[in-house]
């Protein structure tokens, strides 16, 4: 195998450093970023109104900006789009919510077993969200036993984060949610 160059080299291995991503202009950094901004501060005032974080600690509601980002900056990417948000997210809770309940298993398992079957339910279920995987551990580390969770913020703060992504990209020349083709 001959020697690379040096140049050769920076650009093979640069791949494993981003190389693959593609870029991405100002303007639609900042529309990302503000819209991600808007999006989760109206979730999080909605949410406070309607007094769904009462008890809950703020914490449990982290993976909101995993959502945000997919919703904002990847509107176009099936896992954005709204049955794989609202649909990923509550299932997830539910299975997290039930691992911490009913497994006496040790942490590490419970969390594996959470997340790995939260996975299995967004397969079946055709919803699949990365984020979701997270909310499934949040649910078993916050030892989360009741399942008004998974319904009020998950649910709710999804469907809202749904609603402001919508608003906002369509407003912003991005169509969100897909259509059918």
């Amino acid at each position: 195998m001959a020697m690379r160059t040096f140049k050769e080299a920076i650009k093979h291995y640069s791949f494993y450093l981003g190389g693959d991503q593609p870029p991405v202009g100002w303007q639609e950094r900042a529309r990302t970023v503000l819209g991600a901004f808007i999006g989760i501060t109206l979730v999080l005032t909605i949410a406070k109104y309607l007094g769904e974080t009462a008890g809950i600690d703020e914490w449990l509601m982290a993976s909101l900006g995993a959502s945000a980002l997919l919703v904002f900056a990847l509107p176009q990417s099936p896992l954005a789009q709204p049955w794989a948000v609202i649909a990923g997210n509550t299932l997830s809770a539910l299975v997290g919510i039930t691992c911490a309940h009913f497994t006496d298993l040790p942490i590490s398992v419970t969390l594996a077993l959470a997340a790995s079957l939260s996975i299995l339910g967004m397969f079946i279920l055709r919803c699949l969200h990365p984020p979701a995987a997270a909310v499934a551990l949040i649910a078993v580390l916050g030892h989360v036993l009741h399942y008004r969770y998974a319904f009020f913020p998950v649910m709710v703060d999804s469907i809202l984060l749904i609603l402001a992504g919508a608003l906002y990209s369509n407003l912003t020349g991005k169509p969100y949610p897909n259509h059918p083709k």
